[in-house]
């Protein structure tokens, strides 16, 4: 049977391998004739010590890690036995990873409901969102609510642009004459934590876009999240509850 390959960004969804990872690129490279600037890496057990952690858990990681082309291994032979086993961190291949602004999101959220009153992860992620929002899409931003359905896909496509940076590469579809947008969102920056704790990573995700909304002016729209609609797919789905129908006098077109 084919092994499927782990996706980098699925490998870092757990925090120790995160730790494994961080802990092999920041060690220091050892000069040779062959590989100047590789470093001769730790084995899983000096791994294992440096993070309290069972050599056993840390093979596993380990081994996702390899799968998803982040680490790199490599025999060393010194004397009689079977060789060690080394691990360094991929030259090159973190740079793919754009899942850090992602991982940055939820622990700011999640920091700030371990500070506060937020009763559940969903309400936590809208509270960040009211408070930072305006310093990712400019002071400038309409807070108006929506008459239109192009102002209210204007907003729809700010907040496109933010899931986009955070590494969900969203597509919009709209239905409703234009007062529902969904949003599809083709990768998760957080799948394994949102597969094993949806109510945490799943509800921050939700708070999030009903704040960015709220922010925007459409504190009233509602936000459905349906996650893992396929394996690579969860779908947002906005409704504006404004009636395009009731128009400002400067929105009626002129004759």
């Amino acid at each position: 049977m084919t092994e499927v390959p782990v996706q980098p960004l699925d490998a870092l969804g757990s925090p120790v391998r995160r730790t494994i990872l961080d802990t092999l690129a920041n060690l220091p490279a050892l000069a040779s004739a062959d590989a100047p600037n590789r470093s001769t890496g730790l084995t899983a057990a000096e791994l294992a010590e440096r993070l309290n952690l069972h050599v056993t858990t840390v093979r596993h990681h380990l081994d996702r890690l390899v799968h998803a082309d982040l680490v790199q291994t490599h025999s060393e032979r010194t004397g009689v036995g079977r060789p060690r086993h080394r691990f360094t961190a991929h030259p090159g291949h973190l740079t793919e990873v754009k899942a850090p602004s992602a991982y940055k999101l939820l622990a700011e959220v999640l920091a700030d409901a371990l500070s506060s009153d937020a009763p559940n992860a969903s309400e936590a992620g809208r509270r960040w969102a009211l408070r930072n929002t305006h310093q990712l899409i400019g002071e400038h931003a309409s807070t108006d609510p929506a008459r239109t359905p192009g102002r209210w896909l204007s907003k729809i496509g700010t907040l496109v642009d933010l899931l986009d940076t955070w590494g969900y590469e969203p597509t919009v579809t709209t239905t409703d004459s234009g007062r529902t947008a969904d949003l599809c969102l083709h990768r998760c920056p957080v799948r394994e934590l949102a597969a094993d704790n949806p109510s945490v990573a799943c509800g921050v995700h939700r708070g999030v876009i009903e704040g960015t909304l709220e922010a925007l002016g459409e504190s009233d729209a509602t936000v459905r999240l349906a996650p893992f609609v396929r394996p690579d797919l969860c779908v947002a789905s906005l409704t504006t509850a404004n009636s395009f129908s009731d128009r400002s006098p400067s929105e009626r077109p002129t004759r």
